[in-house]
């Protein structure tokens, strides 16, 4: 391999290497490329109410031909989207999660084989419900309006922008991440320079998700719903020089 074809790939294996480590999703600030002094993570943590509430819900449906449980899902699942709509829902925070049209069987010991004994059709939306405070009357309406074909899953909550609440998670990540450093600093005996290296991750935590399998309209009538808090957590990792 002649001198120019070295020189190329070394080129390419400096600049391969430098990409390495910055994935989306994280920050990462390098001002020095050597990876000597203090290492340390800081983490900081905030609470947040939940502003958004996500019911999963549909429709289930068997009747002997596919036609007839097509035709009972549909006239099921219009009613039910009204029930949404006509309380106060937005058609584009309600989204189609999963549709089937399956085969129920039994076996026949006599024939040794399978029957075909009808079919069920399986509608699921996910509902994402901005009045948390409406919560419990729209899965009362829902449920009323589904009648026992209703399936009402899982209700889960978030924040829907979590990003104003990292200002204060970061002031308090890179506050212990410094008392942390300064520590090792004064127990190792040197002086703690400046940062040469920060990293970034943040990620929530939701309140556990409020299972609701297959609950009637009268189970369901005045239903309580608390969102509770969440948790949004911040994690930096900082290099600190020594002096």
């Amino acid at each position: 391999m002649n001198k120019k074809l070295i020189l190329i790939a070394a080129t390419i294996l400096v600049l391969v290497v430098g990409l390495v480590g910055c994935s989306p999703g994280n920050t990462v600030v390098n001002t020095n490329s050597q990876q000597e002094g203090i290492w340390v993570s800081g983490q900081g943590k905030v609470t947040a109410v939940p502003d958004i509430a996500t019911l999963s819900l549909g429709i289930e449906a068997q009747e002997a031909s596919v036609a007839d449980a097509q035709s009972k899902a549909t006239e099921a699942m219009n009613k039910v989207m009204d029930a949404l709509t006509s309380n106060g829902m937005a058609k584009k925070d309600i989204q189609t999660q999963y549709f089937n049209i399956q085969k129920v069987t039994r076996w026949d010991d006599k024939n040794q084989q399978e029957v075909v004994i009808g079919y069920r059709v399986t509608n699921t939306v996910t509902a994402k419900i901005r009045n948390i405070d409406k919560a419990g009357s729209i899965i009362d309406a829902v449920a009323a309006a589904g009648g026992d074909l209703t399936r009402i899953d899982n209700i889960d909550f978030s924040v829907e922008k979590p990003e104003a609440y990292y200002g204060e998670a970061r002031d308090k990540a890179m506050a212990d991440a410094k008392a942390k450093a300064t520590q090792m600093a004064e127990l190792a005996g040197v002086t703690l320079g400046k940062p040469t290296y920060i990293s970034e991750s943040a990620y929530s935590q939701p309140p556990p998700i409020v299972r609701m399998a297959e609950m009637t309209a009268a189970e369901l009538a005045e239903t309580p719903i608390s969102p509770g808090e969440m948790e949004i957590s911040l994690t930096v990792q900082v290099v600190y020089a020594i002096k």
